[in-house]
């Protein structure tokens, strides 16, 4: 039995009462009007679809209006049109403006059943991103951080305590873990929201710049310096200062840091006073301090300074519940950024995400998912659109039990998987190997020798044999 409040909307009797038969069948709640105003008054009222089928082609009314109405009187219902052949390039323009699928004349019940479901499925998911998103922005009001495990519920936690006080806050994990979100949620939900946020890499600088950056200089300063700067601590003033890779900061940074965090001054270098900053420090780090403390490279004094609260951010392979609700996430995202229709993952491709480790955490899955949509030919992403790494491949099944059978199969069939997407990038950008191999994500002489490899033509186009 499935779930679900359908309505059809369809002015041929027969075919309309086909279809209510058939979906209450399935176990759906079902409701058939026969004309576009009697759905328009429906959609208006107080019951809320899962899914509206409509047909196209319509009296007055047509299935394009009941689309637009769906999508104003309640955005997360899916709709699917029901549409001739000779209308189907107003089908596709509907999907564009937000339908789900169609289904064309004359078509078998499994057809739409299947379409359907699948529809449900989508909006069913989508309300639950939803619900939970709301729910944790109602109480804790954090934008674009997703997640519904313990763990990630336990960092929220924490993180709505940080944003009532004025602490200093420590916020550590494996790079792409969301380090820089969580300190942006502790900014826009505390007292200094109305302040500047400013970010500093402190990696990203060399050390002979990281004071003059942070702190500022006079003019005559240095070599170079022809004109007094304000440094990024002056530029949080009332707001907040992530100092992200902390731990790459030099020891006469440091020596700086820990002043100001005793007292709240600084002195710009070259200068001969002090002047007071009203900015709170939020450090983040990928690298264990502990350890840069024991070996000598970062102050034992200022590390207990900035110590105060800590948050530790889990990978996303200790956190695998929350990849379907990321994958939601981000593939609206991109798919408004790249301005292209529905894209989903096939069930291999979905099991094959959760079940990869994921050394470069959240950062490589928006990462994968952006490549594969613009790479995708369809409406599903394959799994051999993922480019996971190979070993990777290798290693995963849908059925455990069945590995060895299907290993010697994904053997096998990678090379072929590996050849089409070369192939594929290749006629997307014109036979530029460049940017392919920065798309693909590997070097231009990694891509040559694949090229030569599975005997890609200068044309594009390859023999039937691939060399194991």
């Amino acid at each position: 039995m499935e779930d679900g409040k359908i309505l059809v909307v369809e002015d041929q009797d027969a075919m309309r009462e086909s279809l209510i038969i058939a979906f209450r069948d399935e176990g759906y709640q079902v409701e058939g009007v026969s004309s576009g105003e009697e759905a328009i008054q429906k959609l208006c009222g107080h019951t809320v679809y899962d899914l509206v089928i409509t047909d196209l082609k319509m009296k007055k009314v047509d299935g394009l209006e009941v689309l637009k109405t769906v999508k104003t009187a309640n955005p997360s219902t899916e709709v699917v049109l029901i549409t001739a052949y000779g209308t189907i390039s107003t089908a596709v323009q509907a999907i564009r403006d937000g339908a789900y699928d169609y289904v064309t004349k004359p078509f078998r019940h499994q057809e739409i059943l299947r379409v359907a479901k699948k529809a449900i499925e989508k909006k069913s998911l989508k309300d639950r991103v939803r619900y939970l998103e709301g729910e944790i922005r109602e109480k804790y009001k954090f934008e674009g951080i997703v997640g519904n495990s313990p763990a990630m519920l336990e960092v929220l936690k924490i993180t709505s305590h940080i944003c009532r006080t004025e602490s200093t806050v420590l916020v550590t994990g494996e790079s792409g873990t969301g380090k820089e979100l969580i300190a942006r949620a502790i900014h826009y939900n505390s007292s200094r929201k109305e302040g500047p946020f400013v970010v500093i890499n402190c990696g990203a600088l060399p050390e002979n710049l990281q004071e003059s950056e942070l702190f500022g200089h006079v003019k005559g300063a240095f070599t170079g310096a022809i004109r007094d700067k304000i440094g990024l601590f002056q530029q949080a003033q009332k707001g907040t200062i992530l100092l992200d890779e902390v731990g790459e900061t030099s020891p006469s940074t440091q020596v700086k840091l820990l002043r100001f965090l005793q007292d709240g001054e600084i002195r710009l270098v070259g200068g001969n006073k002090s002047m007071y900053v009203d900015a709170r420090i939020i450090a983040a780090t990928n690298e264990n301090l502990e350890q840069a403390v024991e070996s000598g490279r970062f102050r034992k004094d200022l590390f207990y300074r900035i110590n105060v609260i800590r948050i530790h951010l889990p990978p996303l392979r200790e956190r695998r519940e929350d990849i379907p609700l990321l994958v939601e996430y981000f593939l609206e995202k991109i798919l408004e950024k790249q301005k292209k229709g529905k894209r989903e993952l096939s069930k291999e491709a979905m099991y094959a995400l959760a079940n990869y480790d994921w050394p470069g955490n959240i950062r490589e899955l928006q990462n994968m998912l952006e490549r594969a949509v613009a790479l995708s030919k369809d409406e599903t992403i394959h799994i051999h659109e993922l480019l996971l790494p190979q070993k990777e491949f290798d290693s995963i099944a849908i059925n455990p039990l069945e590995n060895e059978k299907r290993k010697s199969f994904i053997v096998t069939t990678l090379a072929e998987q590996e050849k089409n997407a070369i192939i594929e990038a290749l006629n997307k950008y014109s036979g530029n190997q460049t940017k392919v191999a920065q798309i693909l994500g590997i070097s231009t002489t990694t891509l040559w020798r694949k090229i030569k490899k599975y005997r890609i033509k200068s044309q594009h186009e390859i023999s039937d044999t691939i060399e194991k």
